[in-house]
């Protein structure tokens, strides 16, 4: 088992990734909230950025099949193929959503939006549909530079972006190129270069692989290893949208939704990064070995993750970051500090979760991640119920059900893999070989 500095040289990279890809939400958030309408044009972007999210999620496991099976020429081409139709699928199933009677029923009624944040939600979600397809393309490039052991290359790309977004969002605000559909403006185009450079970092790595010795998998048991591991981070998206409407039906929620999600634009950066330990136990954990290293690694990298956050929660930062960038109200500033604070331990449970699932895809039990997942939702529903019956504030339901749901999908994984180790342990024939496990 590598040691900790070498997990953390492969994890690093990964983390930053991620955390970049999600720092741009924040910034372009500010593009949205100088717009008429103020922080609820952000509200709106948020909850449509869940929307684009959980359709995305049907592509939540490429990148594991890609790795589990995308490490020669003709399995990263049948790989590939299904991402690109799996894109296709979901890039049509979101512009139908935005579809305007269907855009009210899902945004207004199910979900409880008031009109003036389900009204740059549905904006954005219309503008977002290009965004969607650019996600899916860029996943087999990234997949082939992890196969590599290249995470540090596969970051520049993401690094890229996340500098070009830097540039862009300051100079959509000087010219006056605000509001909702200017902000996914602003998001899409890094990506579409982040797409472009990864396809260029990538392609030493797509022209190395070698030909398959046996027969490669088959397009259908590639759809199907990815289903259930999609199915189970499409329920996690499925999350996002429930929190925002249980908010949504707490007191103030024009005041709460924006302070949850200006809090939130933070911590799920952080958390982001926190689930590459899924991609750390994938390619260092040996199938069948003790898992306490990686184990003490996610709770270390969870932590310090965590912490990161707070600093704009500090005098200065704060009013710097919220009231100035993001324009929030200075009397709402309190709110999202104790937002905040609620959020320190979501990247925590973040990385346990994903330390567990990646035990599971070394194990190739994807079922065992569903069963996860599931109770994740279970535990978020019931929590929230119970939190918004007895009157909590609507800031404080979102941290509540986060960190409650990654706890329980963590216990329920672990439990689950017990399990198909105590039955996969071979019957024992001598004295020496009892109780040894596979």
């Amino acid at each position: 088992m590598p040691s900790h500095a070498r997990l953390a040289a492969f994890f690093a990279p990964l983390a930053l990734q991620s955390a970049s890809q999600g720092l741009t939400y924040p910034l372009v958030a500010m593009v949205a909230s100088r717009g008429e309408g103020g922080t609820l044009n952000l509200a709106g972007l948020a909850q449509s950025n869940s929307i684009l999210f959980m359709l995305g999620t049907l592509g939540f496991g490429l990148v594991a099949t890609g790795m589990v099976f995308g490490k020669t020429r003709e399995g990263f081409a049948r790989f590939r193929t299904v991402a690109m139709r799996l894109g296709a699928a979901v890039v049509l199933i979101q512009a139908l959503l935005c579809l305007p009677p269907l855009a009210r029923l899902l945004l207004e009624h199910l979900i409880g939006l008031p009109a003036s944040i389900a009204r740059p939600a549905h904006t954005t979600l219309l503008a977002s549909v290009p965004l969607q397809f650019l996600f899916f393309l860029r996943i087999p490039y990234q997949v082939s530079m992890y196969n590599g052991l290249a995470s540090g290359r596969a970051s520049l790309a993401t690094l890229a972006r996340i500098v070009i977004t830097v540039l862009l969002a300051p100079v959509f605000c000087a010219l006056g190129a605000v509001g909702p559909v200017w902000a996914v403006v602003c998001l899409s185009l890094p990506v579409a270069a982040e797409v472009a450079a990864s396809a260029l970092l990538a392609a030493p790595f797509m022209a190395a692989l070698p030909p398959a010795e046996n027969t490669p998998p088959r397009k259908m048991e590639l759809f199907w290893f990815n289903l259930p591991l999609s199915v189970g981070g499409y329920l996690l998206s499925l999350v996002g949208i429930l929190l925002g409407a249980f908010i949504a039906r707490a007191d103030a929620p024009e005041r709460m939704l924006p302070a949850y999600y200006l809090a939130l634009g933070l911590a799920t950066p952080v958390a982001f990064g926190a689930t590459r330990l899924q991609e750390v136990v994938l390619s260092f954990h040996p199938p069948g070995s003790k898992e306490h290293r990686t184990i003490v690694f996610a709770l270390m990298a969870g932590a310090i993750l965590g912490m990161l956050p707070l600093i704009f929660i500090l005098p200065g930062p704060a009013e710097f970051y919220y009231v100035r960038l993001q324009n929030l109200a200075p009397a709402d500033l309190p709110i999202v500090r104790l937002t905040a604070l609620g959020l320190v331990a979501f990247p925590i449970t973040v990385a346990l979760r994903a330390q567990g699932e990646g035990l599971a895809g070394v194990a190739r039990k994807p079922m065992t991640v569903i069963a996860g997942q599931a109770a994740f939702l279970a535990t978020v529903l019931i929590s929230s119920a119970v939190a918004l019956a007895m009157g909590t504030p609507g800031n404080w339901i979102g941290p509540l059900g986060l960190c409650l749901g990654n706890l329980v999908s963590t216990a329920m994984v672990r439990l689950q893999l017990n399990r198909f180790r105590r039955q996969e342990r071979p019957v024992p024939g001598t004295a020496t070989t009892c109780g040894q496990s596979r």
